[in-house]
């Protein structure tokens, strides 16, 4: 067609299962590895600019492997390998970090803006003593500063990796509540298998440490207004945001979290570890090293209490990081930029690659056509 092709991958699937290309064969019934990956492989390749949202999605740390930088080189065993999938070093990538609606989120201290008569329908939501199918547990003390955090309940996020550590931390209960948004709270409501082990978790966690009095847990959430203001609410309580995941591509809650004024402390594993500039704009824990993460954050809690002054400098600290880099303003400005400046370059270059341009061809068609028609429709899959 001629036209500047440019891929924004969002999240690669490659790096957040370990190992997920030698024992492909064993979860592609659930997963579809090979399709998934054979698809990214070929998109990243046809695409004349990438736009990623971090560093790290190019090419990693120097402790970890970038999403991009782990295509360079794998094996499916008995589907195909992979030799140069892609150069990290290419001009074509380029970092432009998303940011969050600032007309859904905004900070706190914007009194004129804030949907108050959303607070009752929160408040009930947050400390309504009734149990229903939308919400279990109670907050016995509302005077405390809430814990925050909303996710898709599956392992990689990591929510019943949070209740546990907060469970398990006598001194952070103490000085804080917890409430989770995340999944369904009755496991015969759900078809996935990874959010029912998640959810069958969750309410052996909620019995084992007896939480009754100090969590709350609320079905997923699906009005951003609302969730807006919620985010905003919990600041009002002198509260915080935690994103516990085991990875996370880029983050955007955190950068809602963040833009509400919310003090955040999230995962350093992905794309957090470079929005947050850790004990400025908030802080890094690791999912991997729970008790440390649970002894970080009582800490805050504690200095909080001795120093009103501390939750707002972060609160603050966090602001200005958004307003820096990460809004919507910025992103559009800088992808029209790009979309110019590749259109021009391509053009002036008379930029064709057709040596490439056929081996993705044939990829295609011997490969990805293939496996493109194992994996079954969504309407196929609830049937």
């Amino acid at each position: 067609m001629g036209v500047t092709q440019c891929t924004i991958a969002h999240a690669l699937e490659k790096t957040k299962y370990p190992d997920s290309d030698i024992y492909w064969k064993n979860f592609d019934d659930k997963y579809h590895f090979s399709c998934q990956f054979t698809a990214d492989i070929l998109a990243m390749n046809n695409a004349d600019f990438i736009i990623t949202s971090t560093y790290q999605e190019i090419a990693g740390t120097k402790n970890t492997v970038g999403q991009y930088e782990s295509h360079t080189g794998f094996t499916l065993p008995g589907l195909y390998r992979v030799v140069h999938g892609i150069d990290v070093f290419d001009p074509k990538f380029n970092i432009v970090s998303p940011g969050a609606d600032m007309t859904i989120y905004f900070p706190y201290l914007e009194k004129d803006n804030r949907l108050t008569a959303l607070h009752g329908s929160i408040e009930k939501m947050l400390y309504d003593p009734k149990q229903t199918s939308d919400w279990i547990g109670v907050l016995n003390d509302r005077a405390k500063p809430i814990i925050f955090s909303m996710a898709r309940l599956d392992h990689v996020k990591n929510i019943t990796g949070l209740v546990e550590l907060y469970g398990k931390n006598a001194k952070l209960r103490e000085l804080a509540n917890l409430v989770v948004v995340a999944g369904y709270i009755d496991v015969t409501k759900s078809k996935d298998r990874e959010e029912i082990a998640e959810i069958e978790k969750m309410h052996e966690l909620i019995k084992q440490y007896d939480l009754h009095g100090q969590f709350r847990w609320i079905t997923a959430q699906t009005n951003r207004a609302r969730n807006g203001e919620l985010y905003r609410y919990i600041a009002d309580t002198k509260g915080a945001f935690v994103q516990p995941a085991f990875y996370e591509a880029f983050g955007l809650t955190v950068v809602e979290a963040m833009t509400c004024g919310l003090p955040t402390f999230a995962t350093c594993h992905g794309g957090p570890a470079e929005v947050i500039e850790n004990g400025v704009s908030g802080f890094h824990i690791d999912p991997y090293h729970p008790d440390q993460a649970a002894a970080l954050m009582a800490d805050f809690f504690q200095q909080c209490k001795e120093d009103l002054s501390h939750w707002k400098r972060i609160s603050d600290g966090g602001l200005q990081r958004i307003y820096e880099r990460y809004t919507w303003k910025i992103y559009s400005e800088r992808l029209m930029t790009l979309a110019g400046v590749y259109s021009f370059w391509k053009f002036v270059s008379k930029l064709e690659r057709r040596e490439t341009r056929r081996y993705l061809e044939m990829f295609y068609i011997l490969k990805f056509r293939d496996l493109v028609k194992t994996v079954p429709l969504a309407i196929e899959d609830r049937h």
